[in-house]
């Protein structure tokens, strides 16, 4: 099946529209195709059942109502994700089953109170009920999956990229042009290329710390130019996080760095992530009022990254990126046709020149 092609740089919705509905759930995903995003991101996680959840972390304390559910209240515990430890209630101590019968909820109330009255009112989403909604909208709209914590779940028996090539296939989505695949750990690409998963391939690429495939290769050396040679022999392109693309100068102006050049200098399409409209998300320089759930000057931040060649951004906000890219491209479309107008008149003015000096248009008294 064949996706038309993208406008650059890919608007994809991280986690749905979650700006505007709580991350993950099904309102989340329509209204983010509803909004014209290019594409939408599920990250994918497992219950003890081995079925791909969509969540954003394994521990779903903060983004279902699990706490309020007393049957479910001897389960919360203390474990050691990827080195951090976390307590709370997680996905794999779960069948889908019960899974199923939570609620999913607003995981930064404090930011998006509006969110908060959503709470409750849908449920939690497998990987190949996404699929299925897309399919249903027509083929226009891109999956950008992320893996989480895949070497964590192999050593309880969940082997991610198996579950991950089942469910694809289970959809009618194996190979299927709209796939984009994500992932922490570049050993996971490996395994589903194994298992014949064809799709572009993202490497995720922290600010800081290592991947938990390989500890002794830290997420900045894969930053430099001998790192990002070596990712182009195993990955399509990488995804970081935003401030990698924005440094401050001596002035104090916020500019963009050279990492987008660096890396479309060796065949590396790049995306970003996040992009979002409050001031807790944004930076310094572009932040307007005293609180962090304000609004802030998005639309100045949001063109910075864009002007920098960046391929794909990450935004909870997809129609707000939408509406700076099209700016954008009103813009350059404008300047295109005012350089052809010059050069025309330019070149209709070296014509009539020409003519009279030679006795032409205008050279009789």
């Amino acid at each position: 099946m064949s996706s038309p092609t993208p406008k650059v740089p890919l608007v994809i919705a991280h986690r749905g529209a979650s700006g505007y509905h709580p991350e993950h759930t099904l309102s989340a995903y329509r209204l983010a195709v509803g909004l014209g995003a290019d594409g939408v991101e599920p990250d994918l996680v497992a219950s003890s059942d081995g079925v791909l959840v969509i969540r954003h972390e394994n521990e779903i304390s903060n983004t279902t109502d699990v706490a309020s559910r007393p049957e479910f209240a001897a389960r919360r515990t203390t474990k050691t994700v990827d080195g951090m430890p976390l307590t709370g209630w997680f996905t794999e101590d779960f069948t889908w089953a019960e899974l199923s019968t939570l609620g999913a909820t607003e995981p930064i109330p404090d930011i998006r109170s509006n969110n908060v009255k959503h709470n409750g009112r849908e449920p939690i989403l497998r990987f190949v009920d996404l699929l299925a909604m897309l399919d249903a909208h027509g083929p226009t709209v891109e999956v950008i999956a992320e893996i989480k914590h895949a070497s964590y779940f192999a050593g309880l028996g969940l082997h991610l990229d198996e579950l991950f090539a089942a469910a694809l296939e289970e959809a009618g989505w194996l190979n299927d042009e709209r796939l984009t695949v994500e992932s922490f750990e570049l050993s996971f690409f490996d395994r589903i290329r194994a298992l014949g998963v064809r799709s572009r391939f993202i490497y995720l690429i922290e600010a800081d710390g290592f991947p938990a495939d390989d500890p002794l290769t830290s997420y900045a050396s894969s930053r430099t130019d001998v790192g990002l040679r070596g990712l182009s022999e195993r990955v399509d392109g990488i995804s970081v996080d935003k401030k990698l693309l924005l440094e401050t100068d001596d002035s104090g102006t916020l500019r963009v760095t050279d990492l987008v050049d660096r890396a479309h200098a060796v065949g590396l399409v790049i995306f970003c992530w996040t992009l979002r409209a409050e001031n807790r998300f944004l930076s310094p320089q572009h932040r307007v009022g005293g609180t962090d759930w304000d609004i802030g000057d998005w639309p100045a931040e949001f063109a910075l990254i864009l002007h920098s060649g960046i391929d794909g951004v990450f935004s909870d906000h997809p129609d707000l990126v939408i509406e700076v890219r099209d700016t954008i491209a009103a813009r350059r479309a404008s300047e295109v046709v005012a350089a052809i107008a010059a050069a025309s008149g330019e070149v209709a003015g070296v014509v009539a020149a020409e003519a009279i000096a030679q006795g032409g248009v205008g050279g009789r008294a």
